[in-house]
């Protein structure tokens, strides 16, 4: 006779607010798709994080979840606009390993709000990852190249907590700074190229945006390419939004700064139309 687990299911379905308490629940028992060959998978964890910020954010101001809207009812999405990972120790996870992610968010100015996360595998620190967000809107409909940023309804964001991350983030937006972390923000000579298509179907979000995790997952699709052993030794990377992608549409990861024995790479992330849509820069 076979025996059968059998899950038994509550009766009642649950409400949003109760189920958003449940997906911040500090703790997860490691599986495969949280892994990759390596250890902890990095795009998994900025997937999960960035799930939590959007949830956390909208518990923040009152929501019972997470359909962010501005003033005239239209769709706006918290997107994130800077990450950094820090003291990674991703290789040290195993499958049956118990995560621990203790997270903390606070505004850092009316449109902006940081998180902070701290993951742990029982008493060995795992890594630290900080996620800027601000609120954007499509200005031409299901046009991925027109976000601009907007406020929403409801509940203001208040406070402004010091973020040395967001400072960044606006000095890269302005063009006031030239070096970071070490390393020059354009190459000086002609630079290897990784041209990349993304797929609708892997790639792109709900929303229909190129998913912000997919940025750092590009570039270590580059390196992989350029130089495989440094993909995979990374202990920080620090990645800037500046735009997004239209489905189907090229992009290129260019090589900075960085070779096969430099402790820190920079790449820039390019569209078609010249544009740099991002940045990521890594030390080893």
């Amino acid at each position: 006779m076979m025996n059968a687990t059998l899950i038994d299911f509550p009766a009642r379905l649950p409400s949003a607010g109760e189920l958003m308490e449940r997906a911040l629940e500090p703790h997860l028992l490691v599986g495969m798709p949280h892994l990759n060959a390596h250890g902890l998978s990095e795009t998994w964890l900025m997937k999960e994080l960035g799930h939590r910020h959007w949830l956390m954010l909208a518990r923040h101001l009152g929501m019972g979840d997470a359909d962010f809207r501005t003033p005239d009812g239209t769709a706006a999405y918290a997107a994130i606009c800077a990450t950094s990972l820090r003291q990674a120790r991703l290789g040290t996870v195993r499958a049956n390993d118990v995560l621990a992610i203790r997270s903390f968010l606070a505004p850092v100015s009316r449109s902006q709000v940081m998180s902070l996360h701290k993951i742990a595998c029982g008493e060995q620190p795992v890594a630290e990852v900080e996620l800027i967000s601000t609120f954007v809107r499509r200005d031409r409909t299901d046009d991925n190249h027109s976000l601009v940023r907007v406020e929403r309804t409801g509940n203001p964001l208040t406070g402004t907590a010091c973020c040395a991350l967001a400072e960044t983030a606006a000095a890269l937006r302005r063009g006031s700074v030239d070096r970071y972390l070490g390393m020059d923000l354009e190459a000086g000579a002609p630079s290897p190229r990784f041209r990349f298509t993304p797929s609708i179907s892997e790639e792109f979000n709900g929303a229909g945006l190129f998913y912000f995790a997919e940025f750092q997952a590009m570039c270590t699709r580059a390196l992989d390419a350029w130089h495989p052993d440094a993909a995979h030794s990374v202990s920080r990377r620090d990645v800037f939004f500046s735009g997004n992608l239209r489905p189907a549409e090229p992009v290129s990861v260019v090589l900075v700064a960085g070779d096969r024995q430099s402790e820190g790479i920079a790449c820039r992330i390019d569209r078609t139309d010249g544009a740099t849509i991002g940045r990521m820069f890594a030390l080893r």
